[in-house]
């Protein structure tokens, strides 16, 4: 069975046997809710590549005192993948961070492109960030990443065509391109951005701001956009050193 996974800033430059204190949200949820008690084993991660297995010495109403066992520190895989996501209406967001967090995405760009249904403005945008970004919380403890991926304040055209510019590879998802994504040479490839339009499509002129990158599709049916991100992903990295 694996091990809970908790994140806590603390185990930056922890050694084995130093003593720690997971509290906050964090210490509150393994103390309460995970009912974790001594002499059970966590591991904690600070999200930056650091990892530390500790047992439980002491635990309180909303903290857990903790011993290092062993700290593990893992590189930043190779290549990097961003995926610009268009933002998708109701829940839907959510659920593409979640799965896109799982499969191992470094960094998530919620993207305000023309066709999107839902519009960020004002509170609702913080709010809607704020869900993003626990989500991915969420799921980077489930998958028990060691990176955090980061999820960004939303962009708009322009920055994305930047991100596809500077990228070693940038990928524009869309069901009528002719080349297929299965094509796409990633040797020696150290960054990839792979943008996935809204639920109304691309418009002709962000296209032509896309025009750096290969327009490229998945298959012949058409995924919704929450769905579309994770497939192009999982195939991209199934070629990669990451998946191998």
């Amino acid at each position: 069975m694996s091990l809970p996974v908790f994140l806590s800033g603390a185990v930056g430059g922890a050694v084995e046997g130093t003593d720690l204190v997971l509290d906050g949200d964090e210490g509150r949820h393994a103390a309460t809710v995970k009912r974790i008690r001594v002499g059970e084993q966590v591991v904690l991660t600070d999200g930056a590549g650091t990892s530390a297995t500790c047992t439980v010495t002491e635990t309180g109403k909303s903290s857990l005192g903790l011993r290092v066992q062993s700290v593990r520190y893992a590189d930043r895989p190779v290549p990097h993948v961003t995926v610009v996501q268009a933002i998708p209406k109701g829940d839907r967001g959510e659920l593409a961070v979640e799965m896109l967090t799982e499969i191992d995405v470094d960094r998530i760009v919620p993207w305000a492109a023309t066709r999107s249904v839902a519009v960020w403005r004002g509170d609702r945008a913080a709010r809607s960030l704020a869900k993003w970004r626990a989500a991915s919380r969420a799921a980077s403890k489930q998958a028990r990443r060691t990176w955090l991926p980061e999820v960004t304040e939303l962009a708009d055209t322009d920055e994305v065509a930047a991100l596809l510019e500077k990228a070693d590879v940038g990928v524009v998802l869309h069901e009528s391109a002719q080349a297929p994504l299965a094509a796409l040479s990633l040797d020696g490839v150290a960054s990839i951005v792979v943008v996935v339009g809204p639920e109304g499509g691309l418009t002709d002129e962000e296209l032509e701001l896309f025009a750096t990158a290969t327009i490229a599709r998945l298959g012949t049916s058409v995924l919704r956009t929450s769905t579309a991100g994770v497939a192009a992903v999982a195939a991209v990295l199934s070629r990669t050193a990451r998946w191998s």
